[in-house]
């Protein structure tokens, strides 16, 4: 069933479903099939904020897309909300990672997925390399000094031995997806907050409904 069809009329008034961005991403680009256009910015300073989503829409139609009434591509017909969404996208400013951020959020809404934080992971230390051999596995070890000790009424110089050890996963890389988490959830406020404002979804109401901003906790 298209999503037309799922919407309903009530007293000849169209109803529109309300969805937050999350899912409405999701529809426009893993249902719909919407595109990511990036325009070119030559003609915008490069300390710019992107674009707006009227800018990148009337972009669209001097390449001979279909706006009003949904965008067409070769073979098949998307949405035209989606088609804004899509737009509204690509609009991404520098300052929350612009085009690379774009695609990124794009490819995630494509496969359903969220960014992976990295969700019960506690760093563990392990020993930085572990050998086998006939008796099992052992850490290797590394010598760091030598002692003189006296053993059986003679003097001996024996070796002290230490493990490296290391964390895995290093903290630092559990606190990097989580900030790319943090730099994702962004990038969405940014998306709802164009979309309620630009009010152009025909057939779509955008809620403020949010991923959680911290899902580890620390947070709403």
């Amino acid at each position: 069933m298209s999503m037309q069809e799922r919407i309903g009329r009530a007293g000849g008034a169209r109803v529109k479903r309300a969805l937050g961005v999350q899912a409405i991403l999701e529809w426009a680009f893993r249902v719909e099939k919407a595109q990511l256009e990036l325009p070119q910015r030559q003609d915008i300073d490069e300390e710019g904020f992107g674009f707006g989503m009227e800018y990148v829409l009337i972009q669209r139609a001097l390449l001979g897309c279909k706006v009003d009434g949904g965008g067409h591509s070769f073979q098949s017909y998307t949405h035209q909300d989606a088609e804004i969404v899509a737009a509204s996208l690509a609009g991404m400013p520098d300052s929350l990672g612009g085009k690379r951020m774009a695609i990124y959020v794009a490819e995630l809404a494509r496969g359903g997925m969220t960014p992976d934080w990295m969700p019960g992971v506690v760093p563990r230390c392990v020993p930085l390399e572990i050998k086998n051999n006939q008796h099992g596995e052992r850490a290797t070890t590394i010598v760091v000094g030598a002692e003189r000790v006296k053993t059986r009424g003679k003097w001996r110089t024996v070796e002290l031995l230490a493990c490296p050890v290391t964390w895995r996963p290093h903290p630092e890389q559990i606190a990097s997806a989580r900030r790319g988490y943090e730099d994702w959830w962004l990038a969405l406020d940014w998306v709802r907050d164009g979309l309620i404002a630009g009010g152009m979804l025909r057939e779509v109401e955008v809620t403020a409904t949010m991923p959680k901003e911290r899902p580890w906790g620390n947070g709403p």
